[in-house]
């Protein structure tokens, strides 16, 4: 069970979602976020995306580069969440041995695989991203040139292409109020 911080927030946490791009990440971290929000509790998210137009603008997407972009995110979900703030982390972070690392560097992490098969996200293909892949227009594409490592273990699987998001938000909703991240309703 959570106990106050001193200052009587909650603890924070990190809720580290994992997957391909156009598995629903973003989509369901928006999601929690909105639903923690409406609980009162402090929150942050941080994707892919948007950290990649400022945090780590200087990084491309080599391993190296895609290891030093995480260890930066992790930098920060790590002050957030030791100062009480729900972290909500969006990154395709294809690397297992990478995700390993930054469950040992934060405390409170849960890993959520967003998990949908590639030809699922081929198909969404929401940024078009696949398509330029495919087409050799992009090197180093993650599920294409590049490899995906699934968790091992995650604390918690959705499975976008056969649940609705509704029902991926009630897994991992089910899942902090169950491991006492949050407190249920």
């Amino acid at each position: 069970m959570s106990h106050p911080s001193c200052d009587g927030h909650e603890p924070g946490f990190v809720l580290w979602m994992t997957g391909l791009s156009g598995s629903g990440k973003t989509t369901l971290a928006n999601l929690v976020e909105a639903e923690l929000k409406r609980r009162h509790m402090r929150v942050e998210r941080l994707d892919g995306d948007v950290v990649r137009q400022s945090l780590t603008a200087d990084l491309g997407f080599s391993k190296e580069d895609r290891d030093k972009n995480i260890q930066r995110v992790t930098f920060v979900a790590k002050l957030l969440s030791r100062n009480g703030v729900a972290v909500i982390t969006a990154f395709i972070s294809p690397y297992r041995a990478t995700r390993d690392w930054v469950r040992r560097e934060v405390t409170r992490f849960i890993e959520v695989f967003v998990d949908c098969p590639l030809e699922e996200c081929i198909r969404r293909d929401v940024k078009g991203l696949y398509a330029k892949a495919i087409a050799g227009q992009i090197p180093e594409f993650t599920g294409i040139s590049d490899p995906y490592e699934p968790p091992l273990n995650p604390e918690i699987v959705v499975h976008t292409d056969r649940e609705t998001v509704e029902q991926s938000l009630a897994k991992i909703m089910g899942y902090l109020e169950r491991e006492g991240y949050v407190k249920p309703e």
